[in-house]
């Protein structure tokens, strides 16, 4: 049995609660709409912050498929869901190593309910995203699903917006509930804390939100007003990370969307230029890609890609960089290169920061 059917057999038993939600079971059509109206709110981000420099990593999703349990491939999502938490990247970017339709690819992620056959790239971004929502949105957000079951073991990001019921935010991230009939025009959202607040607008029940607290401790007080998600970034705080399928490494390019692509495209392999952290010198970006490899690093990724025949791995990237040269073992595996990289990265993309504060 191949180590992708063992993590598949595993899949069977559901018992364990994981935020499950009988909800999504009996709406699924409300389900679809309440997704895509939280896409339209991601959409509607990016323009807006497209002033601040951004950090997006993209890794693989066929890491998952060396796994050889999935309690392991849990933990090792979970390994690079707090990696890209502490470094604060703003997006991550899980792109399969096939030509194949991003339309389906983004159906499975939506719509496996069961967990059944489902691949390494749906597996990592629905942990990632499990594990990137607050915990009093997870029961709401996502239902109980196999691949779940062991992310109760997993340490918490702790992110900025991931509020405790006693701390008080100038925002928090919410999930609208049913109108209420007061009188007048609004909207209630559970942020987490002892009552709901009200917001002046109405948006249909199940949809994520960022929330505008105020100083105004009271929560009868309000209503309150529902900003972009992307509002506290302005702010200079970390809101945690975008989750983005790419079918290729070609569509990590061609589908960025960030207004005018990612200006300075960085490739991690072991062939990679040796510099030394402090030698290396960035040009001014406002969004920033590192890539990584898989088992055989980004020079498989382009050469199956039907989109870059003939084309050179070291074509597709500005900067192509051993970030761990002289290791001592003959491999280095992804999540490990995840947290080496971005931390070699650390006083480059400072300096580069700077210059625009």
């Amino acid at each position: 049995m191949g180590k992708k059917e063992k993590r598949e057999a595993e899949q069977t038993d559901v018992s364990i609660g994981n935020g499950g939600s009988e909800s999504h079971e009996k709406h699924p059509k409300k389900k679809r709409k309440n997704k895509d109206k939280v896409k339209e709110l991601e959409n509607d981000v990016v323009s807006l912050s497209a002033e601040i420099p951004t950090i997006t990593v993209a890794i693989p999703g066929s890491i998952i498929d060396n796994a050889q349990s999935l309690e392991l491939a849990t933990r090792l999502a979970g390994q690079v869901a707090r990696a890209c938490t502490i470094f604060r990247i703003d997006e991550i970017v899980v792109f399969d190593n096939k030509s194949s339709s991003e339309e389906d690819a983004t159906t499975e992620i939506m719509d496996n309910d069961s967990g059944e056959n489902e691949s390494g790239a749906a597996f990592l971004m629905r942990i990632l995203s499990y594990l990137e929502t607050p915990q009093y949105l997870r029961k709401n957000l996502f239902p109980r699903h196999n691949s779940l079951r062991f992310v109760g073991l997993l340490p918490p990001l702790d992110a900025p917006h991931h509020l405790r019921k006693h701390e008080w935010g100038s925002y928090r991230e919410g999930i609208t509930r049913e109108k209420q009939d007061r009188g007048s025009v609004g909207t209630a959202v559970d942020v987490g804390l002892t009552k709901n607040v009200m917001i002046d607008e109405v948006i249909e029940p199940g949809t994520r939100v960022t929330v505008e607290m105020g100083t105004n401790r009271s929560l009868d007080a309000g209503p309150r007003k529902i900003v972009p998600s992307s509002r506290p970034r302005d702010d200079g705080m970390y809101w945690g990370y975008k989750v983005r399928y790419a079918p290729n490494i070609s569509s990590v390019f061609n589908k960025c969307p960030y207004k005018g692509g990612y200006d300075h495209r960085i490739g991690t392999s072991e062939h990679g230029l040796v510099i030394t952290s402090s030698e290396l010198s960035l040009p001014s970006f406002r969004h920033l890609l590192i890539a990584f490899g898989g088992l055989a690093g980004l020079e498989e990724c382009v050469e199956e890609d039907d989109n870059l025949k003939g084309k050179n791995v070291r074509d597709m990237f500005d900067s192509y960089l051993n970030t761990c040269p002289n290791q001592g073992s003959r491999t280095i595996r992804t999540e490990e290169a995840i947290f080496i990289s971005l931390q070699y990265f650390q006083e480059p993309i400072s300096r580069v920061s700077k210059r625009y504060q």
